[in-house]
């Protein structure tokens, strides 16, 4: 089995466990027990599947005509249909359960496959290879009565059948005569059979998800694309701590030959603000609620107003960013790298995100247990770390790893933390406090607004008192600390679509870093030069731009971290909570109303 490079994947998940399949229906990534774990499917990440672990169900000797690969509508649930060159066909239905039982939801580390013939006569051969150490070593397996289970280092998996064991162990074809279910769980016996549990599951886990899509406030258009989304940043939450991970992938570089190979298996507090803010847009304000949770957890395990920009999901948990040596990497580019050193980094945005993920809890009049004075009083002690270290230097929102400076963008987060304290203070009527923070947040908005301009680029630049362009400015008009029409803004989003936009699409920044100058565009970016457009009145740009956007999603419609602006080719890793959650809020904006409909 050799795999083509590609990031034409479809992502199942729970919230709990997640795996990505290519699109001949083999999962080449899975981590266990949980989403940041040993992945033991890791084949996305070597050339040499045998090496890196896969579940296949393929042909077992007849030639493959084709497959096509799709969700099944609004859910989390992907079938995936192999034609052979017969004309014989079959279909695999692949999700992880979700679904409430017993008056909470059940979500456990499971993956469910199920296998219909279609059409004709096929022999398939099922090939389960896990691995373990990031490839390390393959498990060892053990063949039951109606299982194979797979030693790992500290546990086992368990795959459970009702087809032939002996077929499975020793990978022989068979001939598809009748549904076969697979059921890649814990190592414990099922309640009941294996075909009734699969059955079972799938039609409670449609409901679920069918039932949650229902609850959201889509807007008009685009109204698929926006769905997927939302589902994707689900599926991106870890439910049981409330962490939100920036991506479920580690090493996929972020360009050819860049190494910049990047572990994002972890919750960045900035990138889970933007998740919680597009999920919010559409109503689906449970992941919020979690989130201030997990954040509630951070703080009382720092012991202290400090924020480090990155946290594992659970946040003790060490984050030393380490190689892993038996994986040659994404078609051959590696390192491949577990663990994220960001995670020493000074990043002083942390504590605006912060706040502004908590301060709808003070507003939203459908959230069963609303902010309150005590929230308030434990965010404070953010605001002032954020007024003392505003105007020093931090390694940014990109993170540089060789440079300090006072970034714009750090700085006027700072505000917003600032800024939403007095708001709230003043909805808890806590005069004197909404007063005091007012007045700091007015003072170090005209600092900052008057050393981040900078004249000769006619630009917000991207550090205080700098030179350099930073697609990060575009977000000053989001965040509120300059209004859409101030022209200053207007000429910022000109001159960052001149300068840093290549073919419709915005790279990060122009300045070469500690790897060289960027060659790809960073998907978020382009989506808040969309935003930008559209609130300085140049809607109609702005759709163009968002609309070529949406046709580089690939097959089912999810986004990666990259593009390159002159292929169109994605890179980075994936699925990237950034990009689905800039698509949500582009979408929102940008949508006729539905007051509009004929």
């Amino acid at each position: 089995m050799t795999l083509r490079p590609s990031l034409d994947l479809a992502l199942i998940g729970n919230s709990s466990i997640a795996a990505l399949l290519d699109r001949r229906g083999s999962i080449v990534w899975m981590c266990w027990p949980r989403i940041d774990g040993d992945p033991v499917f890791c084949s996305l990440l070597d050339g040499d599947a045998s090496k890196g672990g896969f579940f296949s169900i393929e042909l077992a000797e007849e030639s493959e005509a084709g497959t096509e690969q799709s969700y099944v509508r609004n859910t989390a649930m992907v079938r995936t249909e192999v034609r052979a060159a017969s004309g014989a066909s079959f279909a695999i239905t692949d999700f992880a359960p979700r679904f409430r039982h017993h008056g909470r939801m059940f979500k456990p580390p499971m993956i469910v496959r199920l296998i219909e013939p279609i059409e004709g006569m096929c022999r398939i051969r099922i090939s389960c290879r896990p691995r373990l150490g990031y490839g390390e070593k393959i498990a060892a397996r053990f063949s039951g009565s109606n299982h194979v289970r797979y030693d790992l280092e500290h546990s086992a998996i368990r795959l459970t059948s009702d087809a032939p064991a002996t077929y499975i162990v020793s990978e022989s074809g068979f001939v598809l005569s009748r549904p076969v279910t697979l059921i890649l769980h814990s190592d414990e016996t099922l309640a009941d059979s294996v075909g009734h549990v699969g059955q079972n599951f799938r039609a409670q886990t449609i409901f679920h998800w069918q039932e949650w899509v229902r609850t959201l406030n889509v807007p008009l258009e685009w109204q698929e694309q926006v769905i997927r989304a939302a589902i994707t940043l689900q599926l991106c939450s870890f439910e049981d701590t409330g962490a939100i991970v920036a991506a479920l992938t580690t090493s996929i570089p972020e360009a050819p030959g860049s190494s910049r190979n990047w572990d994002y298996r972890y919750c960045w507090i900035r990138d889970a603000f933007h998740t919680v803010q597009a999920l919010n847009r559409v109503g689906a304000t449970a992941t919020m609620e979690r989130f201030i949770d997990y954040v509630t957890n951070v703080i009382a395990y720092e012991r202290g107003p400090t924020l480090k920009p990155v946290y594992s999901i659970v946040p003790e948990s060490p984050l030393e960013e380490v190689e892993a040596p038996f994986l040659s990497g994404f078609g051959g580019a590696g390192p491949v790298r577990v663990g994220n050193a960001a995670r020493d980094q000074i990043q002083h945005d942390v504590f605006g995100s912060v706040i502004l993920a908590a301060s709808q809890m003070f507003y939203d009049e459908r959230l069963p247990s609303k902010g309150d004075k005590s929230l308030f009083l434990s965010l404070e002690p953010l605001g002032m770390s954020a007024l003392s270290n505003a105007l020093t230097p931090d390694a940014g929102i990109w993170e540089y790893r060789g440079r300090l400076r006072v970034h714009t963008h750090s700085a006027a987060m700072c505000w917003v933390a600032c800024d939403r304290l007095s708001r709230i203070a003043a909805k808890l009527e806590l005069s004197d406090r909404a007063l005091q923070w007012r007045q700091s947040a007015d003072e170090l908005k005209q600092t900052i607004l008057s050393r981040a301009w900078n004249e000769n680029l006619k630009c917000f630049a991207g550090s205080l008192d700098g030179e350099e362009l930073d697609a990060s400015v575009l977000l000053l008009h989001e965040i509120g600390i300059v209004p859409a029409h101030d022209e200053r803004f207007i000429s910022t989003v000109d001159t960052i679509g001149r300068l840093l936009q290549r073919n419709g699409h915005v790279r990060r920044y122009s300045a070469p870093d500690d790897f060289g100058v960027p060659s790809v565009a960073f998907i978020a970016c382009t989506f808040w030069h969309v935003d930008a457009l559209a609130a300085i009145g140049r809607v109609e740009e702005a759709r163009t731009i968002f609309e070529d956007l949406l046709s580089h999603m690939n097959h089912v419609g999810l986004l990666s971290e990259d593009l390159d602006p002159m292929t169109g080719v994605l890179w980075g890793n994936f699925p990237q909570t950034y990009s689905m959650a800039g698509l949500i809020v582009a979408a929102t904006r940008l949508s006729k109303q539905w007051g509009s409909v004929e």
